[in-house]
């Protein structure tokens, strides 16, 4: 069920006025979520839910299993190894399988060989990266005794299967999300009232900013007899707000519609474009995936307490895994290289840690060197987009050669209408971020004035409504 689509403007109320009626009675409250986000998630594929029972089953019972065993034993670890073994596996097998068995078959018809393979074949669950990312945060957590493992079982599958985070996250922890579901909770209005903002905000990035955006770009990038400089520029800039505004828009409604039902998710985003180096940039960037894989993968590893070549090492392996993670093709793998390639510098000269405030925290306008380091962390971030955007590598080295010969630079005739929707909706969310860059969201800050304030929210609901351009899918779902 897509949060842009007529059915959620049903569901919605529907399973909110549903929750709350139940009132004091906890074990029902969770009961109800596990049961709505059954339908949420089922309504794609209803075949999928085995999948996502059983991820919840297996990882609830390691922690029974934890609960009397002695910490970081033997048979501690073998069952930590199983369980990730479990749950990459499935992950491996929906997403990974076809995608190494062709390579590998690739690999030997160049060497001379003829194999005989079998594909799979099958369609990648939706979500299945984020929700099993949880679950293996939960059994490393009660492993490494950050939490205590819960005998909760409605609890628990509630944590894994919440709807508003479910396919596209914020990956939460149990540390965070799991607690809030052991204790009781009661409505508040205030919440409601700032979630029901966010979620307007988010539908407002979604709906004008990154669906324009996306028929301008399929537009230009799609079409091989548009392809010029001038129309690749255009397109990979339309797409770095297309992902952006997707993404962030995504993480906005899922927040907010969590505060409906007096749940916390962590921050997702954090006006990255603003960002003044790469290091800053994934910082503020899917905040949920990135400091997973600090704390599971790269501390582990070593971090970066340890000799350069390590150091080298970890960044690499935790950029690569993070360009995979996002999809069976090299172009992710180039996209985490070349992220990787730009972090290295910073973190071998101790300035990767540089910027943890807030670009021009104190004024109004950046300084001049601000702007210029904001320009061209953004610049590096669309070279990047570019590689993520494209089908295959020979499709992005097209592009770059395509960007860099003047001799393909031409006019562009005929664009869509939605291209100039596309450019308004940028640069009026420009314009709110920058003024909301302290703050957890958008349009967190608006004016006191009740009559202004309700300005605000009409205008950006006749926006999402009258200039939507169909409904899309979002572009994470298919991680």
């Amino acid at each position: 069920m897509l949060f842009n689509s007529p059915e959620f403007l049903l569901f919605l109320p529907l399973v909110f006025a549903g929750y709350w009626l139940l009132g004091a009675h906890l074990r029902l409250q969770n009961l109800f979520v596990v049961a709505a986000s059954y339908v949420f998630y089922g309504w794609w594929d209803w075949r999928f839910l085995a999948l996502i029972v059983f991820t919840s089953a297996w990882s609830w019972i390691f922690g029974l299993l934890e609960s009397n065993a002695e910490p970081r034993s033997a048979a501690s670890k073998a069952r930590l190894a199983l369980s990730c073994v479990i749950n990459l596996g499935i992950l491996g097998a929906f997403k990974y399988y076809d995608f190494f068995v062709g390579q590998a078959a690739e690999l030997l018809r160049a060497c001379g060989f003829e194999p005989h393979v079998a594909f799979l074949q099958v369609a990648l669950p939706v979500g299945v990266s984020f929700y099993t990312f949880q679950a293996l945060s939960y059994t490393i957590d009660v492993y490494r005794r950050q939490i205590a493992p819960t005998r909760d079982p409605i609890a628990f599958f509630a944590f894994i299967s919440f709807f508003p985070q479910l396919v596209a996250g914020p990956i939460e922890r149990a540390t965070n999300l799991l607690p809030q579901f052991l204790r009781p909770r009661a409505f508040d209005y205030g919440e409601a009232v700032l979630g029901c903002r966010q979620m307007l905000w988010g539908f407002f990035k979604k709906c004008v900013v990154a669906d324009n955006c996306a028929v301008a770009a399929n537009f230009l990038l799609n079409d091989a007899s548009l392809h010029n400089g001038l129309g690749t520029w255009l397109g990979v800039l339309l797409f770095t707000f297309q992902i952006y505004g997707d993404f962030s828009g995504y993480s906005d409604i899922a927040i907010g519609c969590s505060r409906l039902f007096g749940i916390r998710l962590m921050r997702n985003f954090a006006c990255p474009y603003f960002a003044r180096d790469i290091a800053e940039f994934w910082r503020r960037w899917h905040i949920s995936l990135t400091t997973w894989f600090r704390d599971y993968l790269y501390i582990p590893l070593g971090g970066s307490r340890c000799g350069a070549w390590k150091r080298v090492r970890n960044t690499f392996v935790i950029f690569l895994v993070s360009g995979l993670w996002h999809g069976a093709n090299w172009t992710f793998v180039a996209w985490g290289a070349f992220h990787a390639a730009l972090f290295l510098p910073l973190l071998l000269g101790g300035r990767n840690r540089r910027h943890l405030d807030v670009v021009a925290e104190d004024r109004a306008l950046p300084s001049l060197r601000e702007l210029g380091e904001m320009l061209r962390t953004f610049f590096f971030a669309l070279l990047g987009w570019t590689l993520f955007r494209a089908q295959s590598i020979g499709e992005a080295g097209r592009w770059f050669r395509d960007m860099v010969d003047v001799r393909t630079f031409g006019s562009l005739h005929h664009l869509p209408r939605e291209t100039t929707i596309a450019a308004v909706a940028v640069v009026a969310l420009l314009l709110v971020e920058w003024f909301n860059r302290r703050e957890a969201y958008g349009c967190a800050r608006l004016p006191r004035l009740t009559s202004m304030r309700w300005g605000v929210y009409f205008v950006l609901l006749w926006l999402v409504v009258f200039y939507t351009p169909g409904s899309q899918t979002f572009i994470y779902f298919q991680f």
